[in-house]
């Protein structure tokens, strides 16, 4: 019979027809005559038509029985009796009325290689007999009452449950015995087609009351016709599970995993002629052996672990005889054939010129505005040498240069708070030893240069296959941590300025305890002096400075900026994230909320950019500092450095170029991620080249460097991909479809960032300090999605039921799976300490420690975990 939708509607408890509804099908249900079949987990392939596979019956899989096991007389008897039951009762109460909805849908089989709770929920079993053999019922009602009292002979779930109950979650109604959701293999072949696998059935339930699953399984003594698809039963399993219960626990994945066992027909045909208790298990123990092993060979895998991008190098390094240099001319190979096409696929296919526009906006919005939350650090730790206008010249022509010469375009290059961190030990140092700034920058910038020319040339790219996801995440998430901080520290140095100042507590720094008292009773009246500065567009400070008869002075208290400062930086984030996630609500239509999120970063912040210079116009904010240069290209003046700062130079060089290193192989490792779909390959040894000729040509202008950015590259990514959401047991991840691998959205939004330097300082300046923050704190959430590790730490404190099945928590004991993660944050804490250290020279030592990641991860974490635990949670899995 074809798999359709089937609709039942009941004219009374006892009398039940059945109606196939054929005409109110869509397409997708009734093409080919096949259910619809859901693949939410990339880890599960469907095996092919021609094997056998399990479907799930949800509702409906008997026609009406009597009480005796008998089956009904045929169609004209059942019209008969529904005609007379229809003259009979023709203002029939409407509590006699029923709609029953039944689907057929296929379910993967049980991996046993590689998902640890198949053979868990075996032996569980076998250490737990719930066996019934030869029994000697042939009626539905009897066989299923038989098996729950089975059950319920043990005590404590007795005590938990009762037979009754058991009954409703079992099945659809007490009175008319139709399984609610039930297992079942089916078979397809050239001769007979399509056809369900008759001889065994697995019914599932969830009970409330329940604290642990249970299974019973029952060989019946002769074969029973429990439904149109199940005429001879000789098997029944059931299977009683909690409510809530973990995902990988639930009756659905435990009916799968006997089911899988009893898909084969010799093994049925064992089991049949097994004559004890202790035979049947043995036969049980050696299937699920037999599987484990079967299911492990390279053929009939069904799931598989894809080799990085790095892995993949490797394998092409091998085929050649002249290492040097031939990394790079592989990239040049690979990416050249596809330079027009990353032109023209910003331009053709559906929704192209939409999502390339949203993405420029973004990158645009993403790249200016920490632009200039640098330039005022940079301005700042380098008395002005470096400031806002330069950090816009150097990351308009780095993310030109990049974009049209780069390999891969998708990579967003930005000047970086580490990058900062260094310019300012720099800085220090110079101060120290009476050193020309300008030219020691510019010669530590050259020999930064010339170590990433030996690193290309000599393909050391190759080194970062040991670069697994976990350092790539733990990386991440510290790059994500960095941006949270450097918000908070800015929030906390505004209330530490205009909020818990001396003069809003009412103290002075008079020498007269007199004048103290007198100043707390007339501070908020009297006014001596009030100095006002005024601009354009009222940024700048009114500041009022109360001045007591006796010469005490009092700081400006001005609590309105530090709110305001508070609300500007929330409110940037709250309307961010509320509009990227605005296509997970129901409002407006598909195509009007994913134009909300694609933009949601430019129109929170031109939104939240409005209410701190207009709405709150009265409450003045400093705007950046900002300082007209006149000259912006002058060559460092390298003659006035003596040798021995050269070699220091050298020094610094080196472990800035380790740093260049792990940050420009990382942010490509995760652009180029598997799960990314890319289809034009990777230029590890290209785009580290292409990055070292551009720091070289801005070290000598003494311009501040830049590198590949995280979490911008894989966000840019993200921007450009089409995005499908899947569902596997209630939970919601999003894969990706397909990207637009361009180059005119770095193109255009950094020639943006160029016209930008017209802009200063205004109309710029009217973007509030705040607002900049507010963006870091955007890009670090939206960063998490995705995140592996994120998601393994919110593990710690989320409901077992509520756990995702994905392929790690099928594949992983839980407490490895919690191991894994505790040693990623002990690694990750080690970064913090590190990198937001206040001694600035502790601070060269991060690049090394990000090098020492990849030996840990290969040379110590391997001794707490199995190669396949490894795999599954280190894996990019496919």
């Amino acid at each position: 019979m074809p798999l359709q939708r089937v609709k039942m509607k009941f004219r009374s408890p006892k009398r039940v027809r059945f109606a196939i509804d054929l005409d109110d099908m869509s397409d997708n249900e009734t093409s080919e005559g096949n259910p619809r079949c859901y693949h939410d987990d990339p880890e599960e392939v469907p095996v092919s038509p021609d094997q056998m596979q399990l479907l799930e019956v949800p509702n409906g899989n008997r026609p009406h029985r009597n009480h005796d096991g008998a089956g009904m007389s045929g169609n004209n008897t059942s019209r008969m009796r529904y005609e007379e039951r229809r003259r009979r009762h023709s203002s029939a109460d409407e509590d006699d009325l029923a709609l029953l909805h039944g689907r057929f849908e296929k379910v993967p089989l049980k991996d046993f290689h590689a998902e640890i709770r198949a053979f868990k929920d075996v032996e569980d079993f076998l250490s737990r007999t719930l066996l019934m053999l030869d029994l000697q019922k042939t009626g539905l009602t009897q066989i299923i009452d038989a098996m729950v009292k089975k059950i319920l002979e043990k005590k404590e779930v007795l005590a938990q449950t009762s037979l009754d109950e058991a009954r409703q979650a079992i099945f659809t109604q007490d009175s008319v015995h139709t399984l609610s959701k039930t297992i079942q293999g089916t078979m397809t072949s050239d001769e007979s087609g399509f056809d369900f696998d008759q001889n065994w059935i697995c019914v599932m339930c969830d009970i409330p009351t329940l604290t642990k699953r249970h299974v019973v399984i029952a060989r019946l003594h002769t074969p029973a016709n429990l439904g149109s698809t199940s005429q001879e039963v000789q098997f029944v399993i059931l299977v009683l599970a909690p409510v809530r219960e973990k995902s990988t626990k639930s009756s659905l994945e435990t009916a799968r995993t006997f089911a899988t066992l009893f898909l084969d027909m010799d093994f049925r045909h064992q089991l049949l002629m097994a004559e004890s208790e202790f035979e049947f298990k043995q036969l049980l123990h050696t299937r699920t052996k037999l599987l484990i092993e079967e299911q492990g060979l390279p053929e009939n895998r069904k799931s598989h672990l894809v080799l990085s991008a790095f892995e993949q190098e490797e394998m092409e390094a091998e085929k050649s005889r002249c290492p040097i240099g031939q990394g790079l001319v592989r990239d040049v190979k690979r990416r050249l054939p596809h330079y027009l096409s990353d032109y023209k696929d910003g331009i053709v296919g559906n929704k192209t010129l939409h999502k390339v526009t949203s993405t420029t906006f973004f990158l645009y919005f993403a790249c200016v505005l920490p632009n200039i939350a640098f330039g005022m650090l940079n301005d700042n730790n380098t008395a002005g040498v470096i400031d806002v206008q330069k950090v816009l010249f150097s990351q308009c022509v780095g993310g030109v240069l990049f974009a049209v010469f780069g390999g891969q375009p998708l990579i967003v290059l930005l000047t970086t708070a580490p990058l900062a961190l260094y310019t300012k030990i720099i800085f220090s140092i110079c101060e120290d030893f009476d050193l020309n700034f300008n030219a020691m920058f510019a010669c530590t910038g050259l020999w930064n240069a010339f170590f990433l020319f030996i690193y290309v040339f000599f393909n050391m790219s190759k080194l970062m296959k040991y670069s697994s996801r976990s350092t790539e995440e733990v990386f991440s998430l510290f790059i994500t941590f960095a941006f949270s901080a450097d918000a908070i520290k800015d929030t906390i140095k505004d209330f530490n300025k205009n909020y818990h100042t001396d003069s809003c507590q009412g103290v002075t720094h008079s020498n007269s305890s007199n004048q103290n008292a007198s100043l707390l009773t007339n501070t908020s009246l009297t006014t001596v002096s009030t100095v006002t500065t005024t601009s354009p567009v009222n940024l700048t400070n009114s500041s009022t400075v109360v001045a007591p008869p006796g010469g005490g002075m009092l700081e400006e208290c001005l609590r309105e900026n530090s709110i305001l400062f508070l609300l500007l930086m929330l409110g940037t984030v709250w309307l961010g994230i509320t509009l990227f996630n605005f296509t997970k609500t129901p409002f407006l239509n598909a195509g009007k909320r994913e134009i909300l999120a694609d933009y949601a970063l430019p129109v929170a912040v031109l939104i939240m950019t409005f209410f701190g210079s207009y709405v709150f116009r009265e409450v003045k904010m400093k705007p950046f500092k900002y300082k007209e240069r006149e000259k912006m290209f002058e060559l460092a003046p390298l003659h006035l450095l003596p040798p021995g700062a050269v070699f220091a130079a050298a020094g610094l060089g080196f472990s800035l170029s380790l740093l260049f290193f792990m940050d420009q192989n990382i942010s490509s490792a995760l652009v180029n991620a598997p799960s990314n779909k890319l289809k034009k390959g990777a230029a590890y040894h290209w785009d580290l080249f292409v990055v070292a000729v551009i720091n070289a040509f801005l070290s000598i202008f003494t311009m501040p460097w830049v590198h590949a950015a995280l979490p911008h590259s894989p966000l840019h990514v993200r921007a450009l991909a089409d995005l499908e959401d899947r569902v596997d047991q209630g939970h919601v991840h999003q894969i990706v479809v397909h990207v637009r691998e361009t180059r005119l959205t770095g193109i255009i939004s950094h020639v943006m960032i160029g016209l930008s330097m017209l802009m200063l300082p205004y109309p710029l300046a009217y973007i509030p300090r705040p607002v900049l923050d507010g963006l870091f704190i955007y890009v670090a959430i939206t960063a998490l999605y995705g995140n592996q590790l994120f998601d393994r730490i919110l593990l710690f404190f989320t409901e077992q039921s509520a756990y995702p099945p994905n392929h790690y928590i099928r594949r992983v004991p839980q407490r490895k799976v919690h191991l894994f993660t505790t040693l990623q944050l002990i690694q990750l804490l080690v970064l913090c300490v590190f990198g937001f250290s206040p001694i600035p020279y502790m601070k060269m030592v991060f690049p090394v420690l990000i090098m020492l990641l990849m030996p840990i991860r290969h040379k110590i974490i391997p001794h707490f975990f199995e190669p396949k635990y490894l795999k599954a949670l280190d894996g990019h899995a496919h």
